[in-house]
């Protein structure tokens, strides 16, 4: 059976550190010139149901930079869901490629293609979460010479993906977490394990952004409003508006505190472009290292 990624749950602490550990060499590989072949021979599909540019890209050059071949589709160009069973197209595409990196909808969606798949499948989002990016970023603030098991996160906005899965490594990697999000908007526990927040003892939900910064060495925000959430905007913009990553909200962290924000940023809304582009930011670190990490990830679960 193959093994796939399709929570950051499916990573052991061990794991998360060989990761960046190849990832940092893989950078100094690309920056010197050099490249590896360690996926020479292979296809790998890349399936997107949901729009993207640094996911994509980040891992179309990857699959490139390690020698292999790969194919995008989107939905237009498949019945997948539509026609033909999801179960069914997995079983085709695994007959064809040497692995699938998936981005979808519903993490069920992703969950029943992976118990068809032959081949092992990367989750590049879902509703639920997001691991690869969370991986991606964990590395850049270990990069950036922090301490995991003694770091405070603070993440500020909407309870998404992001959040869901930086409350999986937080159990595994064991930093503290304080997340200040609307009442409304706070990250469904029960969705991301059986015992709930039970499994979380180092997570805290404020609802009060200035308290949740307080310490804080690194600030985190995404957009209000992610994808198919679109009839809910202006619904969101209102109630995340007091949730703005902006000067004063910095004043109540760390002086050194590192900024960072997925991407792509609503400039004006969950933050500010003097925040986003001022000192603190590590944000264009964050997209850089996407490639790198990315590269890890599929050597980890494509390489035999």
């Amino acid at each position: 059976m193959p093994r796939h990624f399709l929570k950051i749950k499916d990573l052991t602490k061990k794991e998360f550190y060989d990761i960046f550990k190849n990832a940092s060499e893989l950078k100094t590989e690309k920056k010197s010139g050099k490249q590896r072949s360690t996926l020479e021979g292979k296809s790998i599909g890349l399936v997107f149901e949901k729009s993207s540019t640094r996911t994509r890209v980040s891992f179309e050059v990857a699959i490139y930079d390690l020698g292999a071949n790969s194919l995008y589709m989107n939905p237009g160009d498949m019945q997948l869901g539509r026609g033909e069973t999801i179960g069914d197209t997995a079983k085709i595409l695994s007959s064809y490629l040497h692995g699938i990196i998936l981005r979808t909808y519903e993490q069920e969606r992703i969950e029943e293609f992976a118990e068809y798949s032959s081949v092992p499948v990367i989750n590049a989002l879902t509703d639920l979460e997001h691991p690869t990016q969370i991986v991606s970023d964990l590395f850049t603030i270990v990069e950036k010479g922090i301490d995991l098991e003694n770091m405070k996160m603070a993440y500020i906005g909407d309870g998404n993906n992001i959040v869901n899965s930086f409350i999986g490594a937080s159990a595994i990697l064991g930093f503290k977490l304080s997340i200040a999000a609307p009442k409304e908007y706070e990250p469904d526990f029960k969705a991301l394990s059986d015992r709930g927040k039970a499994e979380c003892p180092n997570v805290e939900i404020l609802n009060d952004p200035q308290k949740a910064a307080v310490g804080a060495d690194v600030l985190y925000t995404d957009v209000w409003v992610s994808m198919g959430q679109e009839n809910e905007t202006a619904k969101r913009k209102k109630t995340l508006k007091p949730y703005q990553v902006n000067k004063g909200l910095l004043s109540h962290a760390k002086s050194d505190v590192l900024v960072m924000h997925c991407l792509p940023a609503h400039r004006g809304e969950e933050i500010t472009s003097d925040v986003a582009d001022g000192p603190n930011s590590i944000i264009f670190n964050q997209a850089e290292n996407k490639l790198h990490v990315g590269k890890a990830v599929l050597e980890m679960f494509m390489k035999d």
